[in-house]
């Protein structure tokens, strides 16, 4: 076996394919029958991890979803469903065929779809989802979203026949199933992950999935390959081999596409896009999405400590600026710490906070940094829309009112391991991210981000927030199963976050990846995905 899973014959097996996906597209169907049908997309960032458990980035979270499956899905176009708009709230069977929830909320009952293989040969069966459940919630194995299962309860999961699982809750769950339909729900084939081993997976988990491709190379920094599945149990992807280009120049990503070297890129440079709207051989696809972006603030880091100091930094951006000038629209200025694609949204201040230097520096003074300080400020190249430019854009502001921002950056797994180191070792004092959960409950935006208990490593809030009331809303409002009570729990809780300003709140990004124009069937969806794993060329 070599670094990436796959046997040494296999590989070379391998190297005709690859040589193609990586020269650029291949032939359509109908064309040269010897020559594979391939799809090549850039994206900005290098992978962190492929474990589904594993997941903190939803642009891999797009390659996870290639190769594995989860109980239930979303309904959009990974879960078969053809005609129409997606309803992406409305859960549709895909592992199980379907579920059944208890009169109390405690108990949840899935059918398993029978038949499944997974890539390894090994059959899907009730013993093979219990396995998985229990690696959910298993604090050996790396899972910065325990907290989507932890209302589950380990010992209490039952398989009284060979397709038929039952989950016993510790206690009502109302996100339960959203949560169980994204990521880090996908399944594994038992058998894998104990040759594998779970500390290997991240290297890349060969045979491990039921999905419609199958892991074949992971050469870190450049490129992730993927071949179709052959017995897929569902519906057929067009492409036999698809590659995912590392590229975090946003231009370059643009000149491949233009010149046929990719056919999808993720994000190229806003300032582009009109001219990308025009162009009749591409395709611009877009649409809002739940993400934030913000410049996360250590709460536990010297002048941060100081909510005055946090409010300041809030004044001291003109964040509608940096839109108009830097994102060329591509955003909408935050007014709630979440976003309104999701339930229990809640705006607390129309504008957001408002520009005012005159008031940051006041306030600054205030709080004894009359002189100002100097703080590291790091940030991402490629993840997020015009990322290194728009820190540029807010570190000249914040010198405005006296606050010396030095900027560095990396690539996105050095950039991972920054944000998910815990406090005592923790190199970020402040730090551009966006947080785009994968469910749109309010949940997972809020419990996320703000809850002390998901502080690194256990979770992925690296502001190391805490305010006591606001942790006892978060706990309430996963146990409270009335709709209007639990908007009620958050709309109090974004109020008190909003003042404790943890973050330096900046926008709502619109999601958008350009393809070329014969690529058909590439749509967006809420959670700040590219489905693609259907598209047609013709």
């Amino acid at each position: 076996m070599n670094r990436t899973g796959l046997h040494p014959l296999v590989a070379i097996g391998l190297a005709g394919i690859l040589a193609i996906a990586l020269a650029g597209f291949g032939f359509p169907r109908g064309g040269q029958a010897a020559a594979p049908t391939t799809l090549v997309v850039a994206i900005g960032i290098d992978a962190d991890t492929l474990d589904p458990e594993g997941q903190t980035t939803t642009t891999i979270a797009n390659i996870v979803d290639y190769m594995f499956d989860s109980l239930v899905w979303p309904d959009d176009e990974r879960s078969g469903v053809q005609p129409g708009q997606p309803q992406y709230t409305k859960l549709v069977p895909q592992l199980a065929t379907s579920w059944t929830v208890s009169p109390d909320g405690l108990t949840y009952t899935f059918k398993i779809r029978q038949g499944v293989k997974f890539q390894d040969g090994t059959d899907l069966d009730a013993e093979a989802v219990k396995f998985n459940v229990q690696r959910w919630l298993d604090p050996a194995v790396r899972n910065p979203n325990r907290y989507y299962f932890t209302d589950i309860d380990p010992s209490r999961i039952e398989t009284p026949d060979r397709y038929t699982v039952v989950l016993h809750l510790k206690q009502s769950s109302p996100t339960l199933l959203g949560r169980i339909a994204a990521g880090p729900g996908e399944i594994l084939s038992p058998a894998a992950v104990r040759k594998i081993g779970n500390d290997k997976i991240p290297l890349g988990p060969a045979d491990a999935g039921t999905g419609p491709y199958i892991f074949k190379e992971w050469i870190h920094g450049d490129h992730i390959t993927l071949v179709k599945n052959p017995n897929y149990w569902g519906r057929k992807p067009y492409f036999d081999v698809v590659t995912f280009r590392v590229v975090p120049n946003a231009g370059t990503r643009e000149t491949m596409l233009r010149a046929g070297d990719v056919q999808l890129a993720f994000a190229p440079p806003a300032p582009d896009l009109p001219g990308l709207r025009r162009d009749q051989s591409l395709r611009v696809v877009e649409g809002p999405s739940d993400r934030d972006v913000f410049i996360g603030l250590n709460n536990q880091w010297g002048p941060l400590k100081d909510v005055k100091v946090r409010q300041a930094l809030n004044y001291a951006v003109n964040k509608q600026a940096i839109i108009h000038s830097i994102l060329f629209g591509l955003g909408t200025v935050l007014e709630s710490p979440t976003t309104p694609a999701l339930f229990g949204y809640a705006k607390v201040q129309a504008g957001g906070w408002p520009f005012n230097p005159v008031l940051a520096k006041k306030m600054l003074a205030e709080a004894g940094y009359s002189q100002g300080f100097t703080v590291t400020f790091r940030t991402p190249t490629g993840r997020y829309i015009q990322d290194y430019q728009f820190a540029q854009a807010v570190a000249a502001q914040l010198a405005n009112v006296g606050v010396k921002a030095q900027i560095q950056t990396t690539d996105w797994p050095t950039y991972v391991k920054w944000i998910t180191t815990p406090l005592e070792q923790t190199p970020v004092q402040i730090f551009v991210l966006g947080w785009a959960t994968q469910y749109l409950d309010a949940d997972g935006e809020l419990f996320g981000q703000f809850y002390s208990g998901q502080w690194p490593p256990r979770g992925l809030a690296p502001s190391f927030y805490k305010n006591a009331k606001v942790d006892e809303l978060l706990l309430a409002g996963q146990t409270t199963a009335d709709p209007k009570k639990r908007v009620a729990i958050y709309k109090e809780a974004q109020d008190l976050i909003w003042k404790d300003a943890p973050w330096i709140f900046l926008w709502s990004q619109n999601f958008y990846v350009v393809t070329s124009s014969h690529l058909e069937g590439v749509r967006t969806t809420p959670n700040e995905k590219f489905a693609a794993i259907y598209a047609t060329w013709k």
